[in-house]
């Protein structure tokens, strides 16, 4: 009796795993994590746009403050939106999809007011 009771819990555990959230992706809050934010740009912007994101780096301008919109579409579309000036008229940004997730968290940590040296 005791091993039926058993099966019968496991049975019930992986029926409640397999729901459909499960394969949702992991949503970040509205505002975002600039903890995050500062992991996403280690990994994906220095090389490009300098470990200080209010410094120039050896291809892309600062982008510290750099709005929300801006960043999606800079980093989902390789784009400017409507009406924005952009500081060096380059096409070199790759659009990079992969990210669209962390661009929450990537703004979060631009506008904050220590997005300074991240080295």
């Amino acid at each position: 009796m005791q091993k039926a009771w058993y099966w019968i819990v496991v049975f019930a555990l992986t029926l409640s795993a397999c729901s459909k959230e499960s394969n949702s992706p992991i949503k970040t809050a509205g505002a975002g994590d600039p903890n995050r934010g500062r992991g996403i740009y280690l990994a994906n912007c220095v090389a490009c746009h300098s470990n200080d994101p209010g410094k120039d780096g050896p291809l892309g301008p600062a982008i510290r403050g750099a709005s929300k919109q801006l960043v999606e579409a800079r980093v989902l579309h390789a784009n400017y939106p409507p009406g924005y000036k952009p500081k060096r008229m380059t096409k070199v940004m790759p659009a990079m999809p992969y990210l669209k997730n962390g661009i929450p968290d990537l703004a979060a940590f631009l506008n904050q007011g220590d997005a300074e040296g991240v080295s």
